[in-house]
């Protein structure tokens, strides 16, 4: 697991996990602003709205991807 700050111009799209390096958690990303410099986050239950640079986006090697078999919808719009 690697850890890349996010540049100008990047892209962060809602629903990503990122770290948020203040209180070294990991986050999701409710909204990215960057006109504001601002990335609006849910952590542990809170809004957290704060610096674009106080966020690191996080990349996952090949192995440490969960296996696409295991992922699975929840199965309530079959019935």
């Amino acid at each position: 697991m690697e850890f890349q700050d996010i540049e100008e111009g990047g892209k962060v799209y809602p629903g990503e996990y990122l770290l948020h390096n203040p209180t070294r958690q990991i986050v999701v990303c409710g909204a990215y602003k960057p006109q504001e410099g601002t990335i609006k986050a849910m952590a542990n239950g809170r809004l957290i709205e704060d610096k674009i640079n106080h966020f690191q986006q996080i990349n996952l090697e090949a192995h440490e991807e969960p296996p696409r078999h295991l992922r699975r919808r929840c199965g309530g719009c079959k019935k």
